[in-house]
Order: structure tokens, then C-alpha cells, then sequence
């Protein structure tokens, strides 16, 4: 037995399988030709961002349309970090987003034949690939303390030297067996790391679906693979679920660019192919008039919760997400303005190489479009969703009278030209407030222009004229006799032809009524409202409003 395999021995005498038995376990996948395995692995953190769905639409984009496999997998390895309750958050997050993974973790146990998917349950394989690492001389135990390491990097501070855990800087690189034995034996702590081949006067050529080809530095470094708890880092951890899990595309932000080469180097010294990598540009953002990454601690629409709060309509999302994933979407979109998104051919070539300025003007008209081709119905159910979540008292409104409700919200929708007054659910609750007593605030004023002893009398006069069945065309009829009979022009036209003649027009008419009714001088269509708001409801307020002048 040779010295690394007796060490290899020392370390994970408790580990009896072997790699080939885990290459047993999990097989080659039988997929069809050029079918691609994706993943997105989020870490339990309690915190979603837009990021995280960013990749995950690549991540299924790519699996789905190639005929492949996403999956779900939980990275739980740095437990400092974990939050209760998080892995319902992602499983919540990734739902509403009707992101369907084929395989994975699931709140209700693990689905499909590569599993555990979560990486605090798999310990005894990445102890099996460490110790094969040891065994071929390519892992060592380190037995430097805290202190050691701050004191190392004090020398290579003073000497100006390159920080790290490297060549002669790696004091437990070469410790003889029988010292790691007598060191192990006496139960002295350790962490296992890469004994690195690597050198940093040296570069390496890699390709990136994104970014191309890329020229990087060797990596030089020997990382820790396992931390003292048996623990593996992330970068060991990834680079043996996505071999075992048969991944074929890592889709991941370029952050971890700088650590590309160890990743590699770690696929490498295992013998394994490694997927191809595509590293996603940051979403940015201008802040006094500098571009800067969008930022957990300063911008509050960078979390997933900001969206689900203010209640932006998960296809605006979506939709607003495609744009910025491949260039070509939006010309796509015009010639398929029904399609699903999932009709788009998507390309990660296709995909930028620089960071997407995030846009939250075009995210609203997106929404907007969106909202307003949604049916009363469908615009009912999702607002009593998100009512229910955060404004009980209006999700109780909304839901004692379901038909009234969609009455309200069908007004000015369909046809040619639907209006576009929606597209956040948090600001339905403003439109429609006057549609309910319990949220209707009366007017206070009137038209400057017109004087309050001419509004008093209009409004009585027309409760007088008022008929719920009258059609449009005779509801309007009888505002030019009331423009008429008040000194106002019956026809616009003819106001603005000769303004000193009348104290105003037909349309002042209609805004008296409006305001009268609805308390605003912006509302849907006055017909409309009051078609909805009923008989008794609208001459009560009209009675209301003419006794407060």
C-alpha cells in the first residue's frame, strides 16, 4: 500500500465505498441527443434576489427546450448562514414563478434517482471523494491554527508575497505519515486541502457559452476542500454533486469567475469532465449617474420579496427578465404577441456578456400591457391573492361580493384600447377605493372656474334627470341640456370656438358629476362608474355632496 493510500486510510477509515460504486449509483443519464442538465442550487439563507431567478430561467430554459432535465438542489453546506424557514421561501419563490423542476428537492422529500438533493445529506460522498483525492497524493491534512494562518499572512504581507496557502508557504504540505498520524491519533483538528499543481506565472485558456473564451491565471493555492467538521467547502461540495447529478451546464453569476480555476483544477484532479460553464453578468443600476451592481443591503427591488410585496404580476416579471436574457426577445414578442414565453427560442449565446441596466420604468410598462390584457377574472383572482397575504381587511371587501368586484375591474377592459391604469396589485386598492363606502372619501373641491352655487344646483338637477337604464348616448344627452340650461356649451367644439360666451362645457358637466360620485378627478369612465355603483348608491352621493356646498 503505498504512503498516500495508508493515509487515505488514517483519515476515512469509516468511508468503504468507492468512487466507482457511486458511478453505479449514478449513471450516466439516458438522454436524448444534445438534452441538457441544469440546475439551480440557492443557498437557505432566508433571502431570494432577483439573480436567483434570473438563473433559473436560463437554468430551465435550457433543460426544457433541449429536451433535459432541471433540478433543484439545496446548498446548506455553511450552516452559519442558514435561516428557518428558508428552504419553504425558495420552494415558494420558485412556484409562483411556475418554474417546474423535473427532479429535486421537494418540502415533501426528495424526487428522482440522483438525490439526496441537499448537500447536508450527502456528506458520505464527498468524504468518499476526498479520500480518493488522498489516495492519490492529491489532498493533504492541515493542521495550521487560526492563529498560524493570521501569522502566515503577516510574513507574506511584510515580504510581499502573494496571499495564500501555497508552495513553501503550505507548512503542512509535506508532513511525513507518521507525523499526521501522531497528529490524528492525539484527535488535533484538521482541514483536508488540494494539494494545488498549479501556477499562478502560468495561465489557462477556458470557455465560457457567454463570455467566450477566457485567459486566467493557474491556480496555485490549496484550497480546503473539508473543513475541520468534515464539512465540504463549496467549491469541492459543487464540483462532485454536479458530476454525480450529471450536470452538463453550470449557469451561475460572475462573481465566481475569479474561482473558475480552482473549480477546474478540481474536476480535473478528480478525472472528471467538467460541464460547461455559463457566468451570468450582473444586473445594474444607475445611481447618480454611475452604473453599479444592484446591491441586498441597498436596493430594495434587487429582493424577491420587494416584487411580491408591491405586487407586480409574475408574467411582467417574467416577461421583463426575457428582454434582458437574449436581445432578439422583444422583436420575437412583437410578431407573437400571444405566445407563451416558452415558444422563444432561447440562446444562451444570445445572452449578454456585460451587465443589463435594470430598468424599473420598462418593468411597469411591461406590467402595465400586461395587466391590461388580463381578463376582469383573472385580474380578481390575483389581487384577492395578494390581498389575502397583505391587506386583509381588503381582501375581505373584495371577496363578500366576488360579482361587484369584477364589475369594478371590468370597466375599460378589452376592445382596441384597454386602459392601463393597472399594474401593481398593491394599487388596485386605490382605484377602486370609491367603489366601496367603507373607503370612499368625499370631494372636498369642485373646479376652480366654477362657482359652488352652480355646482349645488347641477347636481340637484341631475339627480332629478337621473334614470339607471339610460344608455350611454342618452346619459350624455342629458348633460348638454344641463350644460345648456347652466350657461355651459353643449358641444366642446363650440366652447373652444367661443370660450367667452360660456362659463365652460359639456365635459365640466361630466367632472362635476364625477367628483360628485367618486370623490377624484381622475376615475374610468363616468358612465361606466356609475353603471357599477348603482342607483342608490350614486343619488345618495350626489344628494351628500350637493348639501355640503
Amino acid at each position: 500500500m503505498t504512503a498516500s493510500a495508508k493515509l487515505a486510510e488514517l483519515l476515512f477509515p469509516d468511508i468503504t465505498k468507492t468512487l466507482e460504486d457511486y458511478e453505479t449509483i449514478y449513471p450516466p443519464r439516458v438522454l436524448p441527443k444534445g438534452a441538457k442538465v441544469t440546475r439551480i442550487a440557492p443557498s437557505p439563507t432566508g433571502f431570494m434576489h432577483l439573480g436567483n431567478l434570473f438563473g433559473a430561467m436560463v437554468d430551465e430554459r435550457l433543460a426544457h427546450q433541449s429536451g433535459g432535465v432541471f433540478y433543484l438542489r439545496i446548498e446548506d453546506t455553511d450552516q452559519k448562514r442558514k435561516v428557518d424557514g428558508a428552504v419553504e421561501l425558495i420552494d415558494e419563490v420558485f412556484k409562483r414563478f411556475g418554474l417546474e423542476f423535473d427532479e429535486g428537492f421537494t418540502l415533501q422529500g426528495d424526487k428522482g434517482a440522483y438525490g439526496p438533493y441537499v448537500q447536508q445529506q450527502r456528506g458520505e460522498i464527498y468524504r468518499c471523494a476526498a479520500k480518493a483525492l488522498v489516495a492519490k497524493g492529491m489532498a493533504y491534512p492541515c493542521f495550521c491554527t487560526e492563529e498560524e494562518i493570521a501569522d502566515l499572512r503577516g510574513k507574506q504581507t511584510s515580504q510581499g508575497a502573494n496571499p495564500g496557502y501555497y508552495g513553501s508557504w503550505a507548512l503542512c504540505r509535506n508532513l511525513s505519515f507518521e507525523d499526521v498520524e501522531a497528529r490524528v491519533k492525539a484527535g488535533q483538528p484538521f482541514v483536508l486541502r488540494l494539494r494545488s499543481n498549479g501556477n499562478a506565472e502560468h495561465t489557462i485558456k477556458v470557455r465560457d457559452l457567454v463570455k467566450g473564451e477566457l485567459e486566467m491565471p493557474e491556480n496555485e493555492t490549496d484550497v480546503v476542500i473539508l473543513k475541520s467538521d468534515g464539512i465540504p467547502t463549496y467549491h469541492f461540495a459543487h464540483v462532485v454533486d454536479d458530476h454525480f447529478m450529471r450536470t452538463t451546464h453550470v449557469v451561475r453569476g460572475e462573481e465566481w469567475l475569479s474561482t473558475f480555476p480552482i473549480h477546474l483544477q478540481l474536476f480535473d484532479a478528480m478525472g472528471w469532465q467538467p460541464p460547461q460553464f455559463i457566468h451570468t453578468a450582473h444586473m445594474m443600476k444607475l445611481d447618480n449617474g454611475n452604473k453599479r451592481k444592484l446591491s441586498k443591503r441597498k436596493d430594495p427591488e434587487f429582493g424577491m420579496e420587494y416584487y411580491d410585496r408591491e405586487g407586480f404580476p409574475v408574467e411582467a416579471i417574467i416577461e421583463y427578465l426575457m428582454t434582458v436574457l437574449n436581445s432578439n426577445y422583444e422583436e420575437w414578442r412583437l410578431k407573437n404577441p400571444e405566445a407563451s414565453y416558452r415558444d422563444f427560442k432561447f440562446k444562451a449565446e444570445k445572452m449578454s456578456s456585460s451587465g443589463a441596466l435594470f430598468d424599473l420604468d420598462k418593468l411597469t410598462d411591461i406590467s402595465k400591457n400586461i395587466v391590461a390584457r388580463m381578463t376582469a377574472d383573472e385580474v380578481y383572482e390575483k389581487v384577492l391573492v395578494w390581498a389575502e397575504k397583505y391587506d386583509p381587511s381588503f381582501y375581505l371587501l373584495l371577496s363578500a361580493d366576488p360579482s361587484y368586484a369584477k364589475a369594478i375591474l371590468s370597466i375599460g377592459r378589452g376592445g382596441k384600447k384597454p386602459r392601463k391604469d393597472l399594474w401593481l396589485w398593491s394599487k388596485v386598492k386605490d382605484y377602486m377605493d370609491f367603489f366601496y363606502d367603507e373607503l370612499f372619501f368625499p370631494a372636498q373641491t369642485y373646479p376652480t372656474h366654477i362657482s359652488e352655487s352652480d355646482v349645488k344646483k347641477i347636481l340637484e338637477q341631475y339627480a332629478g334627470m337621473y334614470n339607471e337604464n339610460d344608455d350611454q348616448n342618452l346619459w350624455f344627452d342629458k348633460l348638454k341640456l344641463l350644460a345648456s340650461d347652466f350657461g355651459f356649451a353643449a358641444e366642446t367644439k363650440e366652447y373652444k370656438n367661443n370660450p367667452t360666451d360660456y362659463k365652460g362645457h359639456v365635459g365640466d358637466i361630466a367632472m362635476i358629476l364625477r367628483v360628485a360620485v367618486t370623490g377624484k378627478m381622475v376615475s374610468p369612465d363616468t358612465y361606466a362608474v356609475i353603471q357599477v355603483l348603482g342607483k342608490e348608491r350614486v343619488l345618495h352621493r350626489i344628494q351628500v355632496a350637493a348639501q355640503s356646498l
